[in-house]
């Protein structure tokens, strides 16, 4: 009695096969178009995220929107796909929709920035906020795709059991070998594809692949995808970010953290992170000051609030392309600056385009809190300028945080965060300010703009005036005094209201996402 037959109690053998395909699949086919399409469903979540974080930032809201519809999309891909691979068991049907997937991948990134651009925009002046915005754009770029190639491994499984026998074998092997892709891909995606080709070269990269492997299995008719893409590609399709037409673009790219520009406009210079109104570092010509509307001046004089005496030592946590550094370097000359900074790309741009000279200046490239955690070294400043408008980590914002800072400044030390906020609106700044005040009992506030409120925090008496009177007896430069006098005027206290965030409760994305509408 063959393999596929079985006696029926009479003693009648009944025999159980599978229904044939149109022709015999190449296993080593299969195998391969399974780990490539797992690769491309992964590694295109990454980039998806890249594409997402200039116009939504990259918190865990915007996250959890992308895994979200990418896991939901496989779902429904993997239903779509038995069904299909049931009535159509053979690998031209196959191969056919993943030349379609292959195409809507190809259409992702020409047509994001313009989406991403008025979809963000339209959003933004709404009640909609980051969570809906993320959530309707990954559905509108990603969705389609994602379910096609979710389509895959069940069709794919179809064509390859020839027999009830070995099919947990032949399931299990597909099934690892398309989670194996994705590992790669997820991989390839961020170590390579990303931070040296953009998201938009790795939508065509594996566009590119699921296009190929599409013509190998479904012949000449497809050979003109691959081809198409290819050629797309290599063709311009314009900067990631539209700028302003006085807007000089000296740098523009994206590293394994971020979106980033510099620009120049009128001969000052800016770094640009995610979102071009978002500027982290700039550079104004002849001049180590940058304005009395930029809190960067600001950090130079608050300092004197509670030391009464030249500060001697500053660590940046976020020191960008090191405008502060910069400016310490020049009017606090002994003072050593220890810069931290988790993107090694920007001290390589802080160096060739904003003058970040400073011979004091040690640079640290790692995240802001276990470098503080491991340093046994104490601050008469510690500047936090690590909040971006569109992402602040939550673990920089809890009593925890604050008390590792506080640990490690100097008796009369100061912390220092710079934290913009959306007009009009005091939820954030009422939260932040309530937890500093939990470990530091003398706080006080500066407003420079309308959007942008430096918050002082010490154990140490704050004493305005003192600010003014240290500035004078050590003979600073009169630009520098005159950003001392007004400051020294313009400092109160804190805001009440807000909540005390801690590492077990901090839901800072919502309070974002809250108050800026």
């Amino acid at each position: 009695m063959g393999p596929d037959e079985r006696v029926e109690s009479s003693g009648a053998p009944v025999v159980e096969r599978v229904a044939p395909t149109e022709k015999p699949v190449s296993m080593a086919f299969l195998n391969v178009l399974v780990l490539v399409c797992g690769s491309a469903s992964l590694g295109g979540e990454i980039a998806s995220l890249r594409l997402l974080a200039p116009f939504f930032g990259a918190s865990t809201v915007v996250w959890a929107n992308t895994i979200a519809v990418v896991l939901v999309s496989l779902s429904i891909g993997y239903f779509i796909g038995g069904r299909l691979g049931d009535r159509h068991p053979h690998v031209r049907g196959l191969c056919t929709l993943i030349g379609a997937a292959a195409l809507l991948f190809a259409v992702v990134p020409i047509v994001a920035r313009p989406f991403l651009d008025k979809s963000s925009g339209l959003i933004n002046s709404s009640s909609a906020g980051t969570l809906l915005g993320s959530l309707l754009s990954v559905v509108v770029l990603v969705a389609l795709p994602m379910t096609l190639l979710g389509a895959v491994s069940p069709w794919a499984l179809r064509l390859a059991i020839r027999d009830v026998d070995h099919a947990g074998t032949i399931a299990g092997r597909l099934y690892a070998i398309s989670t194996a892709g994705s590992l790669i891909g997820v991989m390839l995606a961020t170590l390579v594809l990303v931070p040296f080709a953009g998201s938009r070269k790795t939508f065509f990269f594996f566009a590119l692949a699921l296009a190929i492997i599409a013509a190998i299995g479904a012949g000449r008719r497809m050979l003109i995808t691959p081809v198409l893409i290819a050629a797309v590609a290599f063709a311009p399709i314009g900067p990631l970010q539209p700028g302003d037409a006085t807007d000089k673009v000296l740098f523009e790219g994206e590293t394994p953290f971020q979106y980033v520009r510099v620009v120049e406009q009128y001969d000052v210079r800016y770094l640009e992170l995610n979102r071009s109104s978002s500027v982290h570092s700039m550079l104004v010509p002849n001049s180590y000051l940058t304005g009395p509307d930029n809190y960067w001046d600001h950090t130079l004089v608050l300092p004197l609030a509670t030391l009464g005496a030249a500060p001697r030592s500053i660590a940046i946590l976020g020191n960008a392309a090191g405008t502060t550094a910069r400016s310490y370097g020049h009017f606090y000359p002994h003072a050593k600056v220890d810069g931290v900074e988790l993107d090694p790309k920007l001290t390589e741009l802080g160096r060739k385009y904003f003058d970040m000279h400073n011979p004091n200046l040690t640079v640290f490239h790692e995240d802001a809190r276990p470098w503080l955690h491991r340093r046994n070294k104490k601050y008469d400043v510690i500047l936090m300028d690590a909040y971006q408008p569109e992402y602040i980590p939550f673990y920089l914002t809890t009593k925890e945080f604050f008390e590792l800072a506080r640990d490690h400044l100097t008796p009369k030390g100061s912390l220092i965060v710079n934290l913009d906020h959306p007009e009009k609106r005091a939820d954030l700044e009422q939260t932040i300010s309530r937890t500093m005040a939990a470990v530091f009992p003398h706080m006080a506030r500066r407003v420079v703009t309308s959007t942008t409120t430096m918050l002082l925090g010490s154990t140490a008496a704050i004493d305005p005036q003192q600010m003014h009177d240290t500035a004078v007896r050590l003979g600073l430069p009169p630009e520098l005094e005159a950003i001392a006098t007004p400051t020294a005027k313009a400092m109160s206290a804190r805001l009440n209201g807000g909540q005390v965030f801690t590492d077990d409760r901090a839901p800072i994305e919502w309070l974002m996402d809250l108050s800026a509408h």
